[in-house]
């Protein structure tokens, strides 16, 4: 049994709200808060910080404007813009002013079972932020070591002490504004010159992997090829009846410049279903997400980089569900909301259970590579395939059939090769990326356990 033994006082000064649950005054968090306080922290509001509270409006997505992040983009020290960004029109963007995020602003998500995460925007052009996300501004604090703190496990400790409620939980500002926080200006320095250098890594990993779908496509002669929707074409009545379809966005020429391009390379071609075996996943409802537990990977999780962990499900349900546990070497492909994502499982992973939207595809031809057809499903010609299959749909479903009828090139072996070590090349970078910023989350603990010169050398000794 644990317990605390807190002051009225203590309760005045910590809380608003004079908030008495006694998971708010839990031994764990005291101590972090005794800790910080015996280093010489002071509060995020004494160094001037500003939180804003975006607020919303009736969203109109369109296809080209204004970049719109939701809670979901914003993971530790990660903005995810790889899964399903969206975008708002000037006009929406020029209402939500107020709610732009800038170069170097903190986004931390509001409510719900991720309510807290953090990460740093450092993209080069402003974005518009939803009300789910409250945009934090570091003031006399560097905006790096802000970040990186916050996502240390003392960070975040401090994080979860201040949310409130139980079935969406959420953080308001005036529990951020009390956080306790170091300020080390050698340290700080040093978590700077790693986080842009996490990021440089990171930005030189998308371009290698851009530079390997130019080279796919250059092999099959498409390396000039644009979409272009064309507004009046023909048909004939023969290719309607193979297809079964009679809506004219399917004839689109441009799919069938892809398909030709495929179907014509010197080193064959096949279909999805022939390459490899598909297997659906599962749903379990919503009313058995928790907070912690096994992830269960819904698409939005989903991203040809990383797996994220936002839902969770039982120990015991995911006993009774074991079966869609993924295996090493299977790719989880994407078919509704946003389908024709994959992901390549290089090493055995962590329990999960991916959802329904999500199929499992296992190789069972020696023709081609997993690393090669997973850069294909992720490439122009599979989603030109996926627009072609699901076009004019409201909530986007790639029927398991069109998933196996995805046409594939074949590549000669030595491209695949050649192919599939520059896509390794490119994950590794990212992996450095990340092991960079796990290194400088681990100095500032390091600092707060030991001194700023020993966090200093440790990381220091790491690049």
């Amino acid at each position: 049994m644990q317990y605390s033994v807190v002051d009225y006082q203590s309760i005045v000064d910590a809380s608003h709200s004079l908030r008495l649950d006694a998971e708010f005054f839990r031994p764990d968090y005291l101590q972090v808060q005794r800790r910080l306080e015996a280093i010489g922290s002071r509060k995020l509001i004494d160094f001037q910080v500003n939180i804003r509270h975006p607020k919303e409006i009736k969203r109109n997505y369109v296809d080209d404007g204004i970049l719109f992040l939701r809670a979901q983009n914003v993971r530790p020290l990660s903005i995810n813009l790889t899964s399903n960004p969206v975008y708002i029109s000037e006009e929406d963007a020029e209402r939500l002013k107020e709610n732009r995020i800038r170069y170097k602003d903190i986004l931390i998500t509001r409510s719900g079972a991720n309510a807290g995460q953090c990460a740093i925007y450092l993209e080069d052009s402003h974005a518009i932020s939803s009300s789910h996300t409250f945009i934090l501004k570091s003031g006399n604090l560097n905006p790096f070591f802000l970040a990186i703190f916050l996502n240390t496990k003392y960070g975040k400790a401090l994080i979860e002490k201040g949310k409130y409620g139980s079935a969406q939980p959420e953080v308001a500002p005036y529990f951020l504004y009390q956080i306790p926080v170091p300020n080390w200006e050698d340290l700080q320095t040093e978590i700077e010159k790693t986080y842009l250098r996490s990021k440089e890594l990171t930005e030189l990993s998308k371009t290698r992997y851009a530079e390997i779908q130019t080279l796919l496509l250059s092999e099959l002669g498409l390396a000039d090829w644009q979409p272009k929707h064309r507004l009046a074409f023909t048909t004939d009545y023969a290719s309607m009846q193979r297809a079964e379809r009679i809506d004219a966005d399917y004839f689109q020429p441009r799919y069938d410049d892809i398909i030709s391009a495929i179907k014509s390379y010197p080193g064959g071609w096949d279909t999805l279903g022939n390459l490899a075996t598909l297997k659906k996943c599962v749903e379990v409802g919503s009313k058995e997400y928790l907070e912690t537990g096994i992830p269960f990977v819904r698409v939005s999780n989903l991203s040809p980089f990383e797996i994220t962990q936002e839902k969770y499900i039982s120990e015991e349900l995911y006993a009774e569900i074991t079966e869609h546990q993924p295996k090493q070497e299977e790719i989880l492909l994407s078919k509704d909301a946003t389908p024709g994502i994959a992901h390549y499982l290089r090493e055995v992973p962590e329990k999960m259970i991916p959802a329904g939207g999500i199929l499992r595809l296992k190789s069972k031809t020696d023709k081609i590579g997993n690393e090669y057809l997973t850069l294909v499903l992720n490439s122009v010609l599979t989603q030109e395939q996926v627009n072609r299959d699901v076009g004019g749909s409201v909530i986007l479903h790639w029927r398991p059939d069109q998933v196996a009828g995805t046409v594939i090139p074949i590549l000669h072996q030595q491209k695949q090769a050649e192919i599939e070590q520059k896509v390794l090349e490119s994950f590794n970078l990212r992996k450095r990326a990340t092991d960079l910023l796990e290194h400088a989350k681990r100095a500032v603990e390091i600092a707060i356990e030991q001194d700023e010169q020993t966090a200093i050398d440790w990381i220091r000794g790491f690049w």
